[in-house]
């Protein structure tokens, strides 16, 4: 909404008028299908008496505003999402009475109609700016406040808040519009907390109980899903991995646990993976898994779980000033619940997977033209909402772990001991952090600060080796360059790893660890051993930075790939062979072929899923378009010959038979896919469950040889949520300009899809095996984006702006008009900008690959 944004100036002048002390918020969820009535009476101080600040509220209308006993006229004082409150006292109660609009986006307070049996359910969502769609709230993290919730809801319901729940009481004297009893739950006041961070869950949600031990006494642990996913819910994992995370938690930052309970909620219609709502944790419900899923997915579910657990008190104990510490919220989360992943459960490679997956996409936002640094300068709401990306998450991430390096563990841990001891309830800032780890580790952060977190880019690592005739080597060097619009040299600690050929494996026959600054780093330690038949920089991923092999080493990688004996070497050979295609350094068809070569046999799930995606992006956007279709054709043959080859039953034959479906075209393929889908054919250990029969059926759709009348029947055979999204995308996914429009015009030029069916869409929409269907989007998408910006909420907006741009075009003209737009757009937000930027910045990327490609 216009007006609607937020700065940090602003923030910070309402911060040092107002101190609020308490919200009585009463919901009645029973006045309709669209709009809700909300009450708040705000209790809070000024220390200007006279002055005047507003309140924030974003909803269908505003009925009363009443401060300090005086009636103002909400025609006068709302507008744009701001409530004015003139004439401020030393101490002030505010009331708002008011009606509130339900989302659909995703945003605010979610209602989600169940269509396996029509219950209805509702969650909200409030971080960033979000709170204000179901209450009246001074909206920003550092005016903490307790929140006491009454609701009034229908009786058969759960009602789920931050505190425990309590009974319900009859409330005959509200009307419940579509009949059946009402109730009323009166919830306890929270602790000081942020508002971003209050939330409320209601309906028929099923639950599993139970309870763990912590240094607060007993807590209780509630497990929550929508009845008809009950099935499918493994509670016992999910209170497992939850039981351990309370456990290592609780020891490793010498913290009790803040709250008063924990209930975790898998919520329908979720457009991230969770939040960190205090004591009141919601989560996509995805991760409940109704078909079977690879090991990366269960993975990933644990490290979600540990990582909204660890917010608990890094966040939502100890709280951010301002967004520009978004980045330390979320870093030190994935940190946190990295390492516990690693040292407290059965997944002791979650270093391995952090750096096969996170490290990935830190690399490739890093290497935007829209990159900043780890601690950027959120100066409004509009900049925090587009930088929950890779830099936020997982460079910062990886920022933290060189800092444990830097300082060590335990320094690192009693310096958090203490900031969590000093600013318990209370928020904060980067500095406060630093000046407990200086304290604890002696060791001036000022200077690391700066070039790691103050500076953005990623810098390139490259050995530069002599040998001698004898094959020793003569001289080593370790090159950092640094991108010539980030020239920031930073300091490394990394090791350098010899491996050779021994029977047939690469084994590792030697070992250095040192610290690597400026453009050239000596390596004395490994002058006059052999020069190894693979030499590895930033051997054990230590290092944040991009790789380069040797020209020895790069042969040795490309023909005995799968010599490793270990998964994270080959990670980081692929990485790099990834990066160097990405740069326009590897041929496309070449890495597609490297990586056909180390598919088979391939057990590290995570590794398998990144590989994946990366030789797809490669066959069908990489390579020159004059031989595109030999490459994704040999692609697509290997992909069959290795899922047919895997394990019975095993994660890699799910993965690659789902990849090699998605490209299949061909008559042969075609007519294997469907004897899958009918049963006709067999692949021993495939088991073709629902989301199994989704991406055939899809795969079929996609290449003209299944339509409407099979996703109807499958969707009537599949009536749940995900069977309504799955049946999206596959419409969307037929090769027809009908199609094409049809989900263009539902999407883009309508408005009315919720969130996960408009995300699904856009999936079929830009699945295409002629991409001459998308271009006439090339300019309808830049004639319409900057009027579905101004009119759509954030996520559904940013949304549609990366999903329907038709990437799968990836030529000059598609470059050029992105860029004639952006040219000719220079006022609009720069949130949009950015997002158009980034489109712009793949596809440049992807012709100066096809350029390498075509060269080669």
């Amino acid at each position: 909404m216009p007006g609607t944004n937020l700065t940090r100036d602003e923030a910070t002048r309402r911060s040092q008028l107002v101190a609020t002390d308490s919200y009585a918020v009463a919901l009645d969820l029973t006045t309709g299908p669209e709009t809700f009535r909300t009450t708040s009476t705000v209790r809070f101080s000024c220390a200007e008496p006279g002055a005047e600040t507003w309140i924030d509220f974003v909803g269908a209308s505003v009925e009363r505003v009443v401060l300090n006993g005086r009636e103002l006229d909400p025609a006068q004082v709302w507008a744009d999402g701001r409530i004015t409150l003139p004439d401020l006292q030393a101490g002030n109660e505010l009331t708002v009475d008011a009606t509130g609009r339900y989302m659909n986006t995703g945003e605010g307070l979610h209602r989600f109609v169940d269509p396996a049996d029509g219950e209805v359910y509702l969650y909200t969502q409030f971080e960033v700016p979000d709170s204000r769609r179901m209450y009246a709230v001074f909206e920003q993290p550092d005016l903490k406040a307790t929140f006491a919730f009454t609701v009034t809801a229908p009786a058969h319901w759960q009602v789920i808040s931050n505190e425990p729940t309590p009974e319900p009481v009859a409330a005959p004297d509200a009307a419940n519009v579509d009949g059946g009893e009402v109730a009323r739950w009166e919830f306890a006041a929270t602790p000081r907390i942020s508002s971003y961070i209050t939330a409320l869950v209601a309906g028929p949600y099923d639950v599993v109980r139970d309870s763990v031990p912590t240094r607060a006494g007993e807590i209780p642990l509630g497990v929550f899903c929508r009845k008809s996913l009950r099935p499918y819910l493994d509670a016992d994992n999910i209170i497992d991995v939850t039981k351990k995370g309370f456990a290592f938690f609780e020891e490793e930052f010498d913290q009790p646990y803040p709250f008063t309970k924990y209930d975790q909620i898998f919520t329908p219609e979720y457009n991230m993976g969770a939040m960190e709502n205090a004591g009141c944790v919601t989560i996509v419900e995805s991760y409940v898994f109704r078909s079977k899923v690879t090991e990366a997915l269960v993975e990933r579910r644990a490290l979600t779980i540990l990582h909204e657990l660890a917010h608990m008190w890094f966040g939502d104990l100890v709280t951010m000033k301002w967004w520009d510490d978004l980045w330390l919220n979320e870093s030190f989360a994935e940190w946190a619940s990295t390492t516990c992943q690693a040292e407290a459960t059965e997944w002791k490679d979650a270093w391995t997977t952090f750096g096969t997956a996170e490290k990935a996409w830190a690399y490739k936002q890093d290497q935007l033209s829209s990159t900043h640094p780890v601690a950027a300068d959120m100066v409004d709401l509009a900049a925090v909402e587009v930088n929950f990306d890779g830099i936020t998450y997982a460079k910062g991430a990886s920022v933290l772990k060189q800092l444990v390096a830097y300082v060590g563990r335990e320094p690192f841990r009693d310096g958090l001991r203490a900031y969590f001891a000093k600013h318990a309830w209370g928020n904060t800032t980067l500095a406060d952090l630093l000046v407990e780890l200086e304290r604890t580790s002696g060791r001036d952060l000022s200077s690391w600060s700066r070039v790691w977190l103050e500076t953005a880019g990623v810098n390139t690592l490259t050995p530069e080796v002599e040998v001698a005739e004898d094959g020793t080597i003569t001289s080593l060097a370790i090159l950092q360059t640094t991108p010539e619009e980030h020239p920031t040299q930073r300091p490394h600690r990394l090791a350098v790893g010899c491996y050779d050929l021994v029977d047939g494996a690469l084994v590792r026959t030697a070992r250095e660890e040192l610290d690597v600054d400026g453009e050239r780093t000596e390596v004395p330690q490994l002058v006059g051993r052999p020069m190894p038949d693979l030499l590895l920089v930033n051997d054990d991923d230590l290092a944040y930075a991009k790789i380069r092999l040797d020209q020895r080493s790069l042969q040795t990688a490309l023909q005995h790939v799968r010599a490793f004996t270990d998964s994270l070497p080959r990670a980081l050979v692929l990485g790099a062979a990834w990066d160097m295609t990405r740069d326009g350094e590897m041929a496309a068809t070449d890495y597609v072929r490297l990586v056909l070569q180390a598919l088979p046999g391939e057990s590290d799930s995570t590794l398998l899923r990144v590989l994946i995606q990366q030789v797809t992006t490669a066959a069908l956007t990489y390579t020159a378009p004059t031989h595109r279709s030999d490459v994704v054709a040999e692609l697509t043959a290997g992909l069959r010959a290795v899922a047919e080859q895997a394990a019975p039953g095993s994660d890699a034959q799910l993965q690659l038979v789902t990849a090699w479906a998605s490209l299949a075209r061909s008559e042969d393929d075609v007519a294997r896919v469907r004897g899958l889908l009918s049963g006709e054919q067999e692949l021993p250990g495939l088991e073709v469950d629902q989301d199994m029969r989704w991406a055939l059926l899809t795969s079929l759709v996609a290449a003209g040889a299944a339509g409407e009348a099979e996703i109807a029947a499958e969707q009537e055979r599949d009536n749940t949520a995900t069977g309504r999204e799955k049946a999206a995308r596959a419409r969307a996914s037929q090769p027809t300009p009908e199609a094409k429009q049809a989900a263009w015009e539902a999407a883009v030029e309508q408005d009315g899809l919720s969130n996960a069916v408009l995300a699904a869409m856009a999936l079929g929409f830009g699945w295409v095996h002629d991409t001459s269907l998308l271009e006439p989007y090339v300019a309808r998408y830049h004639e319409v984006i900057e009027s579905v910006w101004q009119q759509r909420t954030h996520h559904i907006a940013e949304s549609l702006a990366v999903g329907f741009y038709p990437m799968a075009l990836a030529s000059p003209e598609l470059r050029d008009a992105t860029q004639a737009w952006l040219d000719s757009h220079p006022d609009v937000s720069n949130s949009l900008r950015r997002t158009i930027a980034e489109n712009r910045d793949a596809v440049a990327r992807a012709l100066q690959a096809q350029a390498a490609d075509a060269r080669a």
